[in-house]
């Protein structure tokens, strides 16, 4: 008997590229998860359109109707156990989760952050990198936390920081090895292949690393 596919809800406030690869994955049959729906907490957020038009269940909880942040996550949650959600990914949500709601996703929701964590936490990752100067940036994929940019890593990729870059240049390289490592990381989650063990996640089967990354590689 094949395992069930677990369900996914994607929290997103605009255009949702990082859902849009998610979705792409899950088209895969033998891909472990669907992507049962897409919640905003922004009524015309662009990514709710590309939802409905892959027949993609979406709802709007819209914070601004609610006196406080935990009551807005109370309207959410209902939300989501109404359609029997197993995990969620952050994709651009731009709201701050409060410790309560991360408490009830515990090693049950993921984010994509686009910096090497736990450098660069928070906004304006890029414009910082190339202000500090850093040879290497790149994404990551980590378990959320009720600190910000917190909690386990799941998976990283790295990218050269090149002499001429620009914050654009280096946010669209980024942003393809998002595309990339967001499926995998939901795949290694709901498949069970990742696990969280105190504040380090432990892949089965994973290949060793290499011993080191040398930049530029003379």
């Amino acid at each position: 008997m094949t395992a069930k596919r677990k369900r996914v809800a994607i929290l997103i406030s605009g255009r949702g590229s990082n859902m849009r690869s998610l979705v792409d994955a899950a088209r895969a049959r033998d891909f472990p998860a669907e992507i049962a729906l897409v919640v905003s907490n922004i009524a015309d957020a662009a990514g709710l359109d590309f939802a409905r038009t892959q027949g993609i269940a979406t709802a709007v909880v819209d914070h601004k109707i609610f006196s406080d942040r935990e009551i807005f996550e109370r309207a959410m949650q209902e939300t989501l156990l109404a359609q029997e959600i197993d995990l969620i990914c952050l994709a651009g949500f731009m709201r701050l989760l409060t410790p309560w709601f991360v408490g009830q996703w515990r090693n049950r929701m993921l984010n994509i952050h686009p910096a090497l964590l736990p450098s660069y936490r928070g906004l304006h990752t890029h414009e910082r990198a190339l202000a500090d100067g850093v040879k290497i940036h790149g994404a990551t994929v980590h378990f959320v936390a009720p600190e910000m940019d917190a909690g386990p890593i799941v998976v990283q990729a790295a990218v050269p920081v090149l002499q001429d870059d620009t914050p654009e240049a280096l946010a669209a390289r980024v942003l393809a090895q998002e595309h990339r490592i967001y499926p995998l990381a939901l795949k290694l989650v709901a498949c069970g292949a990742a696990r969280v063990e105190g504040v380090r996640v432990l892949v089965d089967g994973a290949a060793p690393a290499p011993e080191a990354l040398l930049w530029p590689a003379v």
